[in-house]
């Protein structure tokens, strides 16, 4: 296929599939036209592979790229065959979330990508991984945590941002959660 429209299938920009075959990281040829063909793989362990990117408000929107590109990295060293991108604004403790909740159902997804636990779900991760592995699936996380205690302390903190963006509204929310963290870890210090 062109490489255009192999870029379009993988949700990203020509530009970054113009420096993945400079680079060498597809499996492509130039014709004497110039036209660059990228040849389809084989099927193989790694296909249908997604990944998922999410960051909990538009103030991160550049996060969410980069974080789509550090992910799209990954696949490629790993050699998977990345069929879907899915980005997504919103809040890890929302269960409602359309793309994640149609990214759960695609059952042709054989693998989830994802850069940390909390960027999938904030609660539930385990839960979720056990259901995918009865299907057959997996979620694979790149830089797991290494430490339980920061876990538990995010979790905090997603718990107490979604619900002062609840009670206060989404602008008061920040200020009163920036607010409670202070409190907390000036406590933690007593």
């Amino acid at each position: 296929m062109k490489l255009s429209d192999y870029a379009r299938r993988l949700g990203i920009s020509y530009r970054t599939t113009w420096n993945y075959f400079k680079q060498g990281k597809l499996n492509a040829y130039q014709t004497h036209t110039g036209t660059i063909i990228v040849r389809e793989p084989e099927q193989s362990v790694g296909s249908g592979a997604a990944i998922y990117c999410r960051v909990s408000s538009a103030e991160n929107k550049r996060n969410l790229e980069s974080q789509k590109q550090r992910l799209l990295d990954y696949c490629a060293a790993k050699g998977y065959k990345v069929g879907r991108v899915v980005t997504e604004i919103g809040f890890g403790v929302n269960d409602t979330r359309k793309q994640w909740l149609s990214l759960l159902q695609d059952r042709s997804i054989r693998l989830i990508v994802v850069e940390h636990k909390d960027r999938f779900t904030r609660f539930g991760f385990n839960a979720c991984k056990v259901l995918l592995n009865n299907e057959g699936r997996d979620i694979e996380v790149i830089n797991a945590s290494r430490n339980g205690k920061e876990d538990l302390m995010q979790d905090l903190v997603s718990i107490i941002t979604s619900f002062c963006a609840r009670l206060y509204g989404q602008r008061r929310s920040k200020r009163k959660t920036e607010k409670i963290i202070k409190e907390l870890q000036d406590d933690k210090d007593v």
